[in-house]
C-alpha cells in the first residue's frame, strides 16, 4: 500500500518532477487508473466522482510524507489517524491466486474509500514502525515527489536516479566553473 500511496501522491497532487512543474491532471480518472497500473493492478473505470475523491486523499497523503520526512511525527500520525477515521479501515484477510492476503476495507468496499483504507493503514504502519523515516520528498531543486526509501542504508534523498543525476551534474558544474 505503501506503493500505491507513493503513485497516487505523484500522479495526482501538483508541483515539480524534476524541474519541471507538475499541474494536477486534467483526468483524474485517467490518472487513477494509471497509478494502479503502475504498481500491478488491472485498469479500473473510474468515476470523474470518485476520481475527485482519490485526488483529495492524494493531497492529505501528500501531507503525511511531507511531515514525515520532515521529523513532524505527530502531524504525520494525526493526518493517518484522520484517514483511517474517515475510512473506517479495518483488516480483513482476502484468498487471492497466491493465498491468503491482508487488506484493509472500510464499510463501504468502493474504489476510492477500498484505497484510502489500505493506504491510510499502509501509511500507519510505516510510521508506527521504522520505516517513519523512511517517508520522503526529493531533496532536488524543483522537485517535490515522494519516496519510501527502500535502501539498505536509508540514506535515500531522491525520487529518482534522474533527479540524483541532475543534481550530481550541477555540483560537478559547480566545482568545475572558474572563480572570480
Amino acid at each position: 500500500m505503501l506503493a500505491a500511496s507513493v503513485e497516487y501522491v505523484n500522479r495526482l497532487t501538483p508541483g515539480f518532477s524534476g524541474g519541471v512543474p507538475v499541474e494536477a491532471p486534467a483526468d483524474e480518472a485517467k490518472a487513477v487508473g494509471d497509478a494502479l497500473a503502475a504498481i500491478g493492478y488491472p485498469r479500473p473505470s473510474v468515476e470523474a466522482a470518485d476520481a475527485r475523491r482519490m485526488a483529495t486523499l492524494a493531497g492529505r497523503m501528500r501531507t503525511v510524507f511531507e511531515a514525515a520526512h520532515s521529523g513532524e511525527l505527530d502531524k504525520a500520525a494525526g493526518e493517518i489517524n484522520a484517514l483511517l477515521l474517515d475510512t473506517n479501515a479495518r483488516p480483513q484477510l482476502d484468498r487471492r491466486e497466491k493465498g491468503w492476503s491482508l487488506h484493509f476495507h472500510g464499510p463501504d468496499d468502493g474504489l476510492v474509500n477500498g484505497w484510502a483504507a489500505g493506504c491510510a493503514a499502509g501509511l500507519a504502519l510505516a510510521v508506527g514502525s521504522d520505516l517513519a523515516g523512511r517517508l520522503g520528498v526529493c531533496d532536488a531543486p524543483q522537485c517535490d515527489r515522494v519516496f519510501v526509501d527502500t535502501s539498505r542504508n536509508g540514506q535515500r534523498r531522491f525520487c529518482s536516479p534522474q533527479c540524483q543525476s541532475r543534481v550530481k551534474a550541477a555540483a560537478h558544474r559547480a566545482r568545475q566553473s572558474p572563480t572570480d
